[in-house]
């Protein structure tokens, strides 16, 4: 229970924080941040992890259904391929956005 209130206290703190946070001052004010190209990256990466994870865990997924049902496969094949368009448009979205964003 004193773990929650931990947990609880931190995330107020950080709440009350952001508007402070959100301010632009001086450089920032004028445009942009000299970090984007540098936040883009740790995005695009970060991105790219979640759709590979997200891609292992469907293809496992896959792999046993059709190991406890072998009769089901061509089922299973097309919702795992349509699975995969799903998780790799997000990708795809995200470098878009990069794009887009990053000038």
């Amino acid at each position: 229970m004193r773990y929650f209130r931990y947990i609880f206290m931190a995330l107020g703190a950080l709440f009350m924080a952001v508007p402070a946070l959100a301010q632009t001052t001086g450089a920032a004010a004028g445009g942009g941040s000299n970090f984007a190209p540098l936040a883009a990256g740790i995005g695009m990466g970060i991105a790219s992890a979640g759709c590979g994870i997200g891609e292992g865990i469907a293809a496992m997924g896959a792999t046993q259904g059709v190991a406890r049902n072998p009769g089901a496969r061509p089922l299973i094949q097309f919702m795992y391929i349509l699975g995969l368009a799903f998780i790799e448009s997000m990708a795809l979205f995200t470098l878009v956005i990069i794009f887009a964003l990053v000038k």
